[in-house]
């Protein structure tokens, strides 16, 4: 490797590093303010926490790489023309192509580590990701207790408490109302004071309540239409209760990811099968839900009709027409009356049939769109890389701006309008409105005829977006059409001092 290549090659390893946590950075703080309601308040561990944004990291590398890829290009080449090492290079012979190869071969090598990301890593985070927040949201909150209210998040019991001193948490005025017997007893308690808390390991509630009256109501019978006269009341007076009541629902449990599967989770090659057997069911699909209707329900002819209208070689439905026209209006009201009460419900009947069927159909559409449009999406973002790769580095050359002023604004603009041209071909495409082939390749169809203007306009010096160059376009533009503008006045001056000698007159 040439000295000049280990240099370009060194100087874009360090603003490529440090573009990329920064963007990840960025992405994950997005993610931390959607899920932040729902990791709130259930006393989740640190390292459940961690595990979860790492899975998130780890489905935002798609999202994240193109634009550090862009962003990094940018800065390299803008600090190499900033400090003429571009221009020595280039007086030295070196063509653009021939600077930036080192750089087109790492890139080359991220965009199909980029493809296994996708097609293996992200479905693998997706599953784990869903799995775990299916988990934390059946988690039931911590005792949380408010003086004052009733806390209903124990199944079977409501507590009740007058004060929780906030350093000592200690309860006072409890009211405990326990329906947790499977015989229909229940228990109410009343305590002076108290603590009500969770075990370690969430799996017990523990209860000490001092000063208090525990009132039992029992059954006596098994009719339930003789609760109130068949019953028995027990009153008890402490100063000490214990209790270890058993809990469910406040310890995270963990369900397998496998259970979790969409076409987000899956990867090519189970993005293709599913597309296959999804085309198979939708074509079944349609055909059980128009057939039977057109043949059943719109178009119930006799056959011995159809049969004559062979014999007289007529079209079957424009003979149909025939009939219908013709003997119609020679019926008698009434029997007019009752054939269109007939074809109405018919029709009604029909249509309800129809949205019975399609609702299953549209169901299975939906999913191969989807399908689609992720298996597109796996096989568009390696070529994404290598597209920004292409607009940075020439845009990088053109600016000769390092650091992260004006790259980061150019970089953010050309990201925003990839990102709303991806999301606006893959929102079509998963409505079926577009092929998914043309939602998903939209924006580097878009996308490309930019780099390769870049990559000539930098190859050939093109002062493109040099303020300098601008201005002295400028400048001469105004000395050629000042002339103009002298003989202009000259002209209109003798004018306005004639209007105003004939005014003072």
């Amino acid at each position: 490797m040439k000295t000049i290549h280990k240099l370009v090659l060194k100087s874009y390893l360090g603003p490529m590093i440090l573009t990329f946590f920064i963007v990840m950075f960025v992405l994950m703080m997005n993610i931390v303010w959607r899920y932040i309601d729902e990791l709130v308040g259930k006393g989740l561990s640190a390292g459940i926490i961690i595990e979860l944004m790492t899975y998130f990291m780890a489905n935002m590398l798609p999202l994240g790489l193109p634009l550090a890829v862009l962003l990094a290009a940018i800065m390299t080449m803008g600090n190499l023309g900033e400090n003429y090492e571009l221009l020595a290079m280039k007086s030295a012979g070196m063509s653009l192509v021939q600077i930036t190869k080192p750089l087109i071969i790492l890139i080359a090598v991220v965009s199909v580590g980029s493809f296994f990301i996708g097609n293996n890593l992200v479905p693998y985070a997706n599953k784990k990701v869903y799995s775990i927040l299916y988990d934390i949201r059946q988690q039931k909150q911590n005792l949380e207790f408010q003086d004052g209210l009733f806390f209903n998040g124990i199944d079977d019991m409501s507590i009740r408490v007058g004060h929780q001193d906030p350093r000592t948490h200690l309860l006072t005025d409890v009211l405990i109302y326990d329906n947790r017997s499977a015989d229909g007893n229940m228990n109410t308690i009343v305590a002076d004071s108290g603590y009500i808390r969770l075990s370690d390991d969430k799996r017990f509630l523990l209860v000490t309540l001092f000063h208090g009256e525990t009132y039992e109501q029992t059954r006596t019978t098994s009719n339930n239409h003789q609760w109130f006269s068949k019953s028995a009341l027990r009153h008890h007076i402490f100063e000490r209760q214990d209790q270890v009541i058993p809990m469910t629902g406040f310890d995270l449990g963990r369900t397998s990811s496998d259970q979790f599967s969409n076409s987000q989770t899956k990867n090519i090659r189970e993005l293709q099968q599913a597309i296959d057997s999804l085309e198979r069911m939708v074509s079944s699909a349609t055909n059980r839900s128009y057939e039977p209707l057109l043949k059943e329900r719109i178009f119930p002819l006799d056959h011995s009709v159809l049969a004559e209208a062979d014999s007289l070689r007529i079209d079957r439905s424009r003979f149909r027409d025939l009939v219908v026209l013709d003997s119609l209006p020679a019926l008698p009201v009434r029997q007019k009356d009752r054939i269109w009460d007939a074809a109405r419900s018919t029709a009604k009947n029909s249509r309800n049939m129809f949205s019975f069927d399609e609702s299953n159909a549209k169901e299975a559409l939906n999913q191969l769109y989807r399908s689609r449009v992720e298996w597109h999406k796996k096989m568009s973002l390696p070529v994404s890389i290598m597209i920004f790769f292409l607009i940075g580095a020439p845009l990088g050359a053109i600016i000769r701006k390092g650091g992260l002023g004006l790259p980061v604004v150019v970089s953010v603009i050309f990201f925003v309008i990839y990102y709303i041209i991806s999301l606006s071909g893959e929102k079509a495409a998963k409505e079926g409105n577009w092929e998914a082939v043309y939602g998903m390749w939209l924006s580097t169809f878009i996308l490309t005829p930019i780099a390769v203007y870049l990559t000539y306009k930098a190859t050939n010096d093109s002062a493109l977006l040099d303020t300098d160059w601008y201005a002295g376009r400028i400048k001469r533009l105004q000395e050629k059409t000042k002339p103009f503008f002298e003989r202009l006045k000259k002209r209109i001056k003798p004018e306005r001092n004639h209007e105003t000698g004939n005014d003072s007159e």
